[in-house]
């Protein structure tokens, strides 16, 4: 038996988020709403969502002895997060400054602070979390080589699911572990450097992938939904309607129902069609963690049609995966 259901391995942040008209060009300045301060980052963001749909769920982290770090640990410890994999100390926690369009889309700038004092000694350190969790699940936002030791310490027959974001070229080693890579447009192409220009479309990108060695892969495409690839082939996932208020945490809230959903056994595809309808659920509302979905709320929701509300544009899946083609949504 695994104590855990999900291990996040990733970064914990506070987000500074501030709602603009537009987003300002270089050298312009343009005046927005008043700053709001949310617990976020990509690792904090996935252990969240994924405790709120029902999964026993810990964090590896490390955050500042700093009002920013207490805030994400009270977070953590609301939605039922074990925090005893957080590590206090060794830097200011992490800042996101991120800035919100009227659709909902987001621009984000990192300092990484704590996030980047995490090591791969601090992995060893928590190998007994490990060997407690039926999936791990880790992000771009630490160090690569502490991305690295995580996947050496994988227990037998456990599961590692890789977002590259922030993208970067990967090792083989951990491309061999990931199960599925879960990647957009631009993480793709980044990943696959010069190879990028064989593929036609997401498809091919997808296959390509596969040839670098993981063991499956998950494109997401905004407005047009998903795919899955694996060694059974490629599948289209369908976009779920809805009308985004905020993409910030959406990619996160997906990546958390899909790694989730995958421990449970649920098939690649099925996983991924849940995880679509978490992400549409999570664009509903304002902020990162404050609105992912539980359960519940994830079931009632039902597939928005654009008729529905003809005063308001309808976004489909680039709100439920996160920014579309661009990246850069949490």
């Amino acid at each position: 038996m695994y104590d855990y259901d999900l291990l996040v391995v990733g970064s914990a942040n506070a987000d500074l988020v501030i709602g603009v008209e537009r987003r300002p060009g270089a050298g312009e300045t343009v005046l927005g709403s008043d700053l709001a301060v949310h617990p976020g980052g990509k690792g904090a963001n996935q252990a969240v969502a994924a405790a709120r749909l029902g999964a026993r769920t810990a964090l590896l982290a490390r955050v500042g002895d700093d009002s920013h770090g207490r805030l994400l640990l009270d977070s953590q410890r609301a939605a039922g997060v074990d925090p005893v994999g957080v590590l206090v100390g060794g830097a200011p926690t992490g800042v996101a400054l991120i800035t919100v369009d009227p659709s909902g889309d987001n621009s984000i700038v990192v300092s990484p602070g704590a996030n980047g004092r995490l090591t791969p000694a601090d992995v060893r350190a928590a190998a007994s979390l490990f060997h407690a969790s039926r999936v791990v699940s880790a992000q771009l936002e630490i160090p690569l080589e502490t991305v690295v030791e995580a996947v050496r310490n994988l227990a037998p027959g456990s599961r590692f699911v890789l977002n590259p974001s922030p993208p970067r070229p990967l090792p083989a080693q951990v491309l061999a572990a990931c199960d599925p890579l879960i990647v957009n447009e631009h993480e793709a192409k980044v990943i696959l450097g010069d190879a990028a220009g064989a593929g036609d479309g997401p498809e091919d990108w997808a296959r390509l992938l596969l040839a670098k060695g993981p063991r499956s892969v998950v494109v997401t495409l905004g407005g047009e939904g998903a795919l899955v690839a694996s060694s059974d082939g490629v599948a289209r996932v369908p976009s779920v309607a809805v009308h985004a208020v905020d993409t910030t945490g959406a990619g996160d809230a997906f990546t958390a129902a899909l790694a989730w959903r995958l421990g449970a056994g649920e098939p690649l595809a099925e996983a991924a069609a849940y995880a679509a309808r978490v992400g549409a659920a999570t664009v509903t509302r304002q902020g990162a963690q404050v609105s992912f979905p539980t359960a519940a709320e994830v079931a009632s929701l039902r597939r928005a049609r654009p008729e529905d509300d003809p005063r308001a544009p309808v976004r489909g899946a680039d709100s439920a995966f996160g920014a579309g083609p661009e990246g850069g949504a949490r």
